[in-house]
């Protein structure tokens, strides 16, 4: 199991597959091709299919050191053997291809080719939630604990930049109010909820808060702000939220917050060393999914719970996920997936609370929802995985080109006077 460091990537959005991971890609190949006379990148799957909407040829574009020689090829129809995210990359170099490169976007912005190009090596000795907390048990140590066995006390620097990184990206969502990028023209929200939240009492002021905090993020995301992968960028908002909730409502520390998140990434590195993060290859459970299972466990930590119960609580957030298909309206990070952070983020913090009530045991292990995720997202059909070919991307679309006929029909019609 690789590095925690790889779940925590930060970047720009609106999706950490479709937009970190190719530029990435891009500009390695771009690095190792500087006299190529043009390069060609080939998509394949769902980047070609959600590409335009998520602006994957913009991202590659942007990194490139000569975006006039680049051309971006769209190849919706075929799909690559390893992963729907596949992308081929040509050099031309006196007219002929000097080297054709074949690399994966497996989600949260990592890539994989046959090479091992990106293999960052193997960190972590035990991969299963089960066995880690075995290791806890026998040791008497936290998750904390095993992550900084095997990271070095190097990590918790790094996390704080993470946790500042989040701050500011919730903080600037607060604050900015508009409509985002493309065609939906969907209105921010994050600022009326947090004024509307802070003017409440009770119960309502909690929620509200993590409500606003959740949307503040998939805001800035969709808009293309920089955030945090957590595990990707499109479940970008749910483990700041809880983060800022913690710290705001509940009076946290950032140095239990900041264990908080080493234990968070513990739990997002085991589903994608044991499952996958990536919405094209097992829909939205194993991006919001896994993003729920962080969340509750970090919060179930912070909270003073057990390595049992946080357990729990993560195997709770996962397996009332299972299912959760992956279906944005017209291929933008927007609908569903910005409502998706917030109510996600309320799930962990009630999976969190039922698991502190507990008293840690429970039928279910968090390795058997990863199998059950991975089975369930192998039967899913490919319409529901990041292509915009089903579900309510499908409908929603349908009933916006429809309208928007009629409207044509109607103003073709009137009569001028």
């Amino acid at each position: 199991m690789k590095s925690i460091r790889e779940i925590y990537n930060i970047g720009y959005g609106p999706s950490s597959s479709h937009t970190m991971g190719p530029s990435r890609a891009a500009e390695f190949f771009d690095g190792k091709h500087p006299d190529a006379e043009a390069i060609r990148v080939y998509l394949y799957g769902s980047l070609a299919l959600t590409g335009k909407g998520h602006g994957t040829d913009s991202a590659i574009l942007k990194v490139v050191k000569n975006p006039e020689k680049v051309e971006v090829l769209w190849c919706p129809n075929e799909v690559l053997p390893h992963h729907p995210n596949g992308m081929v990359f040509e050099a031309i170099k006196q007219g002929k291809v000097a080297e054709r490169w074949e690399v994966y976007s497996v989600g949260g912005g990592a890539l994989w080719d046959e090479l091992g190009t990106f293999d960052g090596g193997d960190l972590y000795p035990k991969t299963g939630m089960t066995e880690i907390i075995r290791w806890c048990l026998d040791e008497g140590c936290t998750f904390v604990d095993y992550v900084e066995k095997y990271e070095g006390k190097a990590i918790f620097s790094y996390l704080e930049k993470v946790w500042e990184q989040m701050q500011a990206t919730v903080e600037r969502g607060l604050d900015t109010e508009g409509v985002l990028p493309g065609a939906l023209k969907l209105t921010r929200k994050a600022s009326s909820y947090y004024i509307k939240a802070m003017q409440s009492s009770g119960s309502s002021q909690p929620i509200g808060l993590l409500f606003a905090a959740a949307l503040a993020v998939s805001e800035e995301n969709a808009g293309g702000g920089k955030v945090v992968t957590a595990p990707t960028c499109g479940a970008s908002g749910v483990l700041p939220a809880m983060m800022y909730f913690l710290k705001h409502d509940q009076k946290m520390p950032d140095s239990r917050i900041i264990r908080g998140l080493a234990t968070a990434a513990l739990i997002g590195n085991i589903v994608k060393s044991n499952g996958s993060i990536s919405g094209a290859e097992v829909g939205c459970q194993g991006e919001l999914g896994t993003a729920c299972a962080m969340a509750a466990g970090a919060a179930t930590q912070i909270w003073g719970g057990t390595p049992r119960q946080i357990e729990y609580a993560a195997e709770m957030g996962f397996e009332h996920n299972l299912g959760l298909t992956c279906d944005p309206v017209m291929g933008y990070v927007q609908i569903p997936c910005i409502e998706r952070n917030a109510f996600v983020a309320q799930k962990a913090r009630e999976c969190a609370l039922y698991a502190l009530f507990s008293d840690g045991r429970h039928m279910v292990s968090f390795d058997e929802v990863v199998k059950t995720m991975m089975e369930t997202g192998r039967d899913m059909q490919a319409k529901y995985r990041e292509t915009s070919l089903g579900g309510l991307a499908m409908v929603c679309t349908k009933r916006m080109e429809s309208r928007k006929q009629k409207n044509e029909e109607g103003s073709a019609t009137k009569t001028t006077f």
